[in-house]
C-alpha cells in the first residue's frame, strides 16, 4: 500500500486482505478529512486487487462511497 495525504493505493490477491487494508485505508483518511471538514471518502477498484482510497469533494464529508469501474 502506498500513500500520501489524501490518497492511498491498495494491491492485494485476497479477499481477507483487502478488507482489511481499505479499513485501514479509510481510518487513515478519516483522519485527515476531520482536519478540513470538507471532504469524504471514496474507494475506487481499479483493476482486479487494486483499488485507490482518497479523499474526494464529491462525497459528502463523514461520508466513505465505493465507485467500481
Amino acid at each position: 500500500m502506498s500513500t500520501s495525504t489524501d490518497s492511498i493505493e491498495i494491491q492485494v490477491t485476497s479477499r481477507h486482505l483487502l478488507d482489511e487494508e481499505i479499513d485501514a485505508a479509510v481510518r487513515r483518511l478519516q483522519e485527515v478529512a476531520l482536519l478540513t471538514g470538507t471532504h469524504g471518502i471514496l474507494v475506487t477498484r481499479t483493476g482486479p486487487g487494486r483499488y485507490t482510497a482518497a479523499l474526494s469533494d464529491q462525497v459528502p464529508f463523514g461520508m466513505t462511497r465505493e465507485l467500481t469501474h
